[in-house]
């Protein structure tokens, strides 16, 4: 019984998520490293991005909401992104504890570049359904969309 338990989640939707996903993670860590940069990261930044074209300069608690990461871990990521000329905290002036941030011009044009080496990784590695653009790819999304947020 035991094994066939195991056998099933061997192969199950899960695990296979689960593989796509830690796969994923890898090849985008590997391919960004030369613009020192990490999937983590540069999810912080693509976030970061649109929420100031918006005129939004986010708590970093709102960031960690937008992305699902916890706000431990985000703080983790901004202090070395600010350290690294990414972006810039600065104090909310309602909330001397909480910080607003902001991409610096450099964050811009490194994330720029970034964003053209993930898209190329995400043509490739969608190529067997025909490319990101393909409308497979669009139904994936969906799909996707809907089992991150069943209730929608």
């Amino acid at each position: 019984m035991y094994i066939d338990a195991m056998a099933t989640t061997w192969s199950s939707v899960g695990h296979r998520l689960w593989v796509l996903a830690t796969r994923w993670r890898v090849a985008v860590d590997r391919a960004l490293e030369p613009h020192g940069l990490t999937h983590a990261t540069y999810t912080v930044a693509v976030a970061l991005f649109a929420m100031n074209n918006a005129g939004r300069s986010p708590l970093q608690r709102e960031l960690a909401e937008a992305i699902g990461l916890e706000p431990l871990y985000v703080s983790k990521l901004v202090r070395a992104a600010e350290r690294d000329g990414f972006l810039v905290r600065r104090p909310d002036p309602g909330d001397g504890r909480a910080h607003r941030l902001t991409l610096t011009p450099i964050g811009r044009v490194r994330l720029r570049a970034a964003v053209g080496v993930v898209t190329a990784l995400q043509n490739q590695t969608l190529a067997p359904i025909g490319g990101r653009n393909d409308e497979r790819a669009e139904q994936l999304v969906d799909l996707l969309d809907r089992l991150l947020d069943p209730s929608g």
